[in-house]
């Protein structure tokens, strides 16, 4: 892939090398694009010897990432393009943040919702700005994401918690997030740049190796999650050929209430 990127911005720079989506207009909401670009940064920052971390973010100060955009989910560049299991590589996607043999770090300000909660919770540590918002949208939507938004998610916040938040659909503060687990710290707005720079510069002290070994020792314990996810997106994809995901959508994008049951069979 070019490495001439339209919906991701890749950087290194002063020992971090930086992931950030760069789609603000639409909340940085990702489309097919977006991931394929996502997974060839990601794959750059793990081949970057300069540095230990890699962090990703969003562009602009409203959001990091509110997942899916829902405007191109029927689309050619949607959920039924050209690659993936539900055409857009999401599980490639997860993989290469996964695998990722720098330690990653999630930089959110504003909105983290639906998919870009799950980024979240997928990188290794989570720093916020006050301001920012936690949330699930997929049952609203008729979508879901099994596998790291669900099982994984309850590793880190608990059953209850990871069911609450998947069940009610809710939205959370940075500090209500922190107080469940689900980040490592918060900061005022204005000092979340250079709190981030903080860590990394902590992390950037340390061996690499003993780095990456310990990550994949933390991995090895949940790595069964990677094929929960792969048998459930299987099962997401036939749901969303169904009217009842579809209604989901159709009602977003004409911002009105969706009527999931008058599609259940």
């Amino acid at each position: 892939m070019s490495k001439e990127y339209k919906d991701v911005i890749y950087e290194v720079k002063d020992g971090v090398a930086h992931v950030i989506i760069n789609r603000p207009k639409v909340y940085n909401a990702f489309r097919g694009q977006t991931l394929e670009e996502m997974i060839d940064a990601l794959h750059r920052a793990d081949e970057e010897k300069s540095a230990n971390v890699m962090v990703l973010s969003g562009a602009g100060d409203k959001a990091f990432c509110t997942g899916g955009d829902q405007k191109v989910h029927m689309s050619e560049d949607g959920l039924y393009g050209p690659r993936g299991t539900v055409g857009m590589p999401i599980e490639e996607l997860q993989s290469a943040l996964r695998d990722l043999r720098k330690v990653s770090i999630a930089k959110v300000q504003g909105f983290a919702i639906g998919g870009g909660n799950v980024l979240a919770t997928m990188c290794d540590l989570t720093i916020a700005g006050e301001k920012a918002t936690f949330g699930q949208v997929g049952p609203k939507v008729g979508s879901v994401d099994p596998g790291w938004g669900t099982a994984y998610l309850a590793r880190i916040v608990g059953e209850k918690k990871a069911r609450e938040i998947w069940f009610l659909c809710r939205r959370y503060t940075a500090t209500e997030a922190e107080a469940m687990g689900l980040v490592n710290k918060v900061v005022p707005n204005d000092q979340l740049d250079a709190e981030v720079q903080k860590w990394a510069d902590e992390i950037n002290e340390m061996s690499p190796t003993a780095l990456t070994i310990a990550k994949r020792s933390f991995n090895a314990d949940s790595e069964g999650i990677r094929g929960i996810g792969f048998l459930g997106i299987q099962t997401v994809k036939h749901f969303y050929q169904t009217e009842e995901s579809k209604e989901g959508v159709r009602a977003f994008n004409e911002k009105r209430k969706p009527d999931f049951k008058k599609h259940v069979t």
